[in-house]
């Protein structure tokens, strides 16, 4: 990893690059010079979201790790937060729009995703602030989706080329809650929202199937390349620990998993395609270790994450604008 000390200065603050050569984020490490870190924030918002457009990623380090400044921060330099509707993880709201980390066992990674591309909707930022770093691990890589994309081999994009058929089961017990996914309890107001967003839906008593047919790729409104922006491989059955895969598919069929992936006509993910994206994903990610009081900015479209197995105690809050 290689560190540029003359990049992109803020008064008065110098910020730094962090890169791999594929990946990078601008670091700036606030100072006693900066009495009020949200009315700095606030006063450089444009240039912080010019940097973003450039580089896809900013850390901010000496920050206060309360909720309330975090919530001001958030609002001031990327909008009012968004709600997790459609969810497809667990996490827990901590006040406003602003949520836990992806609430996932500790002693299991987190594959590289861009938060939200299953749906037709998601988020231009995301924000992660630390307040507790982890005794060992946790960090959150991230990784160039444009450089994703160019590291998948054509072949390999060819097959997905009309995009992905993303399934879901819900069942009560299993995985989330169709409740908890839409943040409703009325049936009515869940078929609703599937029509609005293109989610073909049936109901079987009380078990809820959703299939979703989306792009495997967009384009970066920023530079116009193409950035890998789909979760296949984070739905697809193939990710999970291979004692709950073999556990659900002796009890259920394939297509009736609590979630899967599919080729646009139906046709299975293949094994290899999907461990050369998890290779690409992988061969493009950049690491920094979590320092309590760093607060990471992402684009979302420019910038898959993830998270890395940890131990301790780890609290990472997280917002979407």
């Amino acid at each position: 990893m290689t560190r540029s000390t003359d990049c992109a200065a803020l008064p008065p603050i110098a910020g730094h690059l962090e890169s791999n050569g594929t990946t990078s984020a601008v670091v700036y490490s606030l100072t006693d010079e900066v009495a009020d870190p949200l009315e700095w924030m606030v006063q450089h918002r444009d240039s912080i979201r010019a940097t973003v457009a450039r580089h896809g990623a900013v850390v901010f380090r000496n920050l206060p790790t309360t909720l309330e400044s975090f919530q001001d921060i958030v609002a001031g330099i990327g909008g009012d937060p968004l709600a997790y509707h459609e969810r497809s993880t667990p996490r827990t709201q901590v006040g406003g729009h602003i949520y836990t980390s992806t609430e996932y066992p500790a002693d299991q990674r987190i594959p590289m995703h861009n938060e939200n591309s299953y749906a037709d909707t998601w988020p231009t930022y995301l924000f992660f602030l630390c307040v507790t770093r982890a005794e060992h691990g946790g960090e959150t890589p991230i990784a160039d989706s444009r450089s994703v994309f160019e590291r998948i081999a054509p072949e390999i994009r060819s097959r997905f080329c009309d995009g992905v058929v993303y399934t879901r089961t819900f069942r009560e017990g299993l995985g989330l809650s169709w409740q908890e996914t839409f943040q409703t309890t009325s049936r009515a107001e869940v078929e609703y929202f599937c029509r609005k967003h293109g989610h073909y839906f049936e109901w079987d008593g009380a078990v809820l199937r959703t299939r979703t047919h989306r792009p495997a790729w967009r384009d970066d409104p920023h530079s116009g390349r193409s950035v890998w922006f789909n979760q296949a491989h984070l739905f697809h059955v193939s990710t999970l620990e291979p004692d709950v895969r073999d556990a659900l598919l002796l009890a259920f069929d394939e297509q009736d998993l609590p979630r899967n992936a599919y080729h646009a006509d139906g046709s299975p993910l293949r094994p290899g395609d999907l461990a050369a994206i998890e290779q690409a994903y992988q061969d493009s990610a950049l690491t920094l270790r979590w320092q309590p009081g760093d607060l990471l900015m992402v684009d979302n479209m420019q910038m898959a994450h993830s998270r890395t197995p940890y131990r301790g105690q780890r609290r990472i809050l997280v917002a979407m604008t």
